[in-house]
């Protein structure tokens, strides 16, 4: 058993995944989407620098945060903060090729890392878009989920906007230091309920943290 594989098979003992998201990281190998510097912690269930002031989230968090979006082939998914990709390619697996991702990511150095790392896996579902992620993506609206993988300080309304009915949404909303991991579902009224407490780095935006 590898180090990937035995981080999976813990996620799975411990709750955080169940088997159609380990069987994703399973074939997602994390190592891939950290610095060389850190490749020795890849399978640590730890956030690493990715360079720019960004990580690359814990895998508990990752697979909590994938399992709860309860995510189906063919689906068309919008990632808000693509960072190094480890998160949009877990979803790009699940999701198939008949499924579609974008992901937006407002720093240019982690645009090309994402890509190249999203290449290098033949990934042809995921698209990687350089911009503001709290404005969404409208364009390509609507969504059948969202997942917003940084702090932000309450769901913008755009983005509830941009996702469709019975769809849903899962973000990490609170302070700068501070959130809630919570997940949003749409139908005739909007639906919140919080998952647990985390800490992310914050989204940078017009509708996220400012004048950091």
């Amino acid at each position: 058993m590898d180090k990937n594989e035995e981080m999976v098979r813990k996620l799975l003992d411990e709750g955080w995944a169940n088997d159609e998201v380990a069987a994703a990281m399973l074939k997602v190998k994390r190592e891939l989407f950290v610095p060389q510097a850190y490749a020795m912690y890849a399978y640590y269930d730890t956030p690493l620098p990715i360079g720019y002031g960004q990580t690359i989230s814990a895998p508990s968090i990752v697979a909590i945060m994938t399992r709860v979006l309860d995510l189906k082939k063919g689906m068309k998914v919008l990632e808000i903060g693509a960072g190094s990709g480890y998160q949009a390619a877990i979803i790009a697996e699940i999701v198939g090729d008949e499924g579609i991702v974008y992901t937006i990511e407002r720093i240019p150095e982690l645009v090309k890392i994402a890509d190249e790392n999203i290449k290098k896996l033949n990934f042809k579902n995921v698209k990687i878009i350089y911009g503001d992620g709290s404005l969404g993506y409208e364009s390509e609206a609507p969504f059948d989920r969202i997942i917003i993988t940084a702090a932000i300080p309450a769901i913008p309304d755009n983005l509830i906007k941009q996702l469709k009915r019975g769809g849903k949404l899962v973000a990490p909303v609170g302070s700068l230091y501070f959130q809630d991991l919570v997940v949003i579902e749409k139908n005739d009224e909007i639906k919140e309920n919080k998952i647990l407490p985390v800490v992310f780095v914050p989204l940078i935006g017009k509708y996220g943290f400012k004048g950091i």
